[in-house]
């Protein structure tokens, strides 16, 4: 019996926002992602084993690494409206593979 399993990945666009990019400085639009990656077994994803969440600015593409919690501020500043230069545009997008 051959059993097949491996890993898959979602990327999941959560806000943008502007920020001030701490690369390039110039207050540009940064994307607030979250990657999941989930076991798969005969290709149907069971469950998450890994999530990670990053910005990247729109303007030079430097993409920033952010805990849980960072993203969770961030993410319910661009819902209320406000935080650092505003929020251009909150909600989640539908889910999209990416691959490695």
């Amino acid at each position: 019996m051959l059993i097949l399993f491996g890993t898959k990945g979602y990327l999941y666009q959560l806000a943008i926002l502007t920020l001030v990019c701490g690369r390039c400085g110039n207050p540009a639009a940064h994307t607030l992602r979250k990657r999941v990656t989930k076991f798969t077994l005969f290709f149907v994803p069971l469950f998450p084993i890994s999530t990670k969440y990053a910005t990247q600015c729109t303007f030079c593409g430097a993409e920033s690494k952010l805990s849980a919690q960072e993203a969770e501020q961030l993410q319910a500043q661009a819902a209320a409206g406000g935080g650092q230069g505003g929020q251009v545009h909150g909600g989640q997008a539908p889910q999209q593979p990416y691959h490695q």
